[in-house]
């Protein structure tokens, strides 16, 4: 099954902080593993806030050449409004980028690989929830 790694989990295995997620992520083909092309987003943008020099930049940079990167669809787009309504009405939203990440992850057919469990398992979806770290 495809594994979609969410960005505070890319953070961990770019910043050396999870040797398991280091060790899990060994144990997969790499064609099993994404990120959302939002969590790319989020990862860039956190570079423009660091100095040009700062080591994580050769590190984000080299991690985006070999990880899947799922371009954002109207299936996507389908579900982002599901979910988002469904959090709003209960007055429970989360994060606007982690609804669009959930919502990718549930059109890719993908186990959603996160430490957030507290936001996403307010979500009713199919949604499959793993945490590597």
């Amino acid at each position: 099954m495809l594994h979609m790694l969410d960005t505070d989990t890319v953070s961990y295995l770019i910043k050396g902080k999870s040797p398991s997620i280091e060790a899990k992520l060994a144990s997969l083909i790499p064609a099993m593993v994404c990120i959302s092309v939002i969590t790319r987003a989020e990862l860039l943008y956190g570079l423009k806030r660091l100095p040009a020099d700062h080591r994580l930049h050769l590190a984000v940079r080299q991690f985006l050449k070999i990880v899947r990167i799922l371009p954002w669809d109207s299936e996507a787009a389908d579900w982002y409004a599901d979910i988002r309504h469904q959090l709003v009405s209960r007055g429970q939203p989360i994060g606007e980028l982690d609804m669009m990440i959930a919502a990718h992850t549930l059109s890719a057919g993908a186990v959603l690989v996160t430490n957030n469990h507290r936001h996403y398992e307010r979500i009713d979806a199919p949604l499959i929830l793993e945490n590597w770290a």
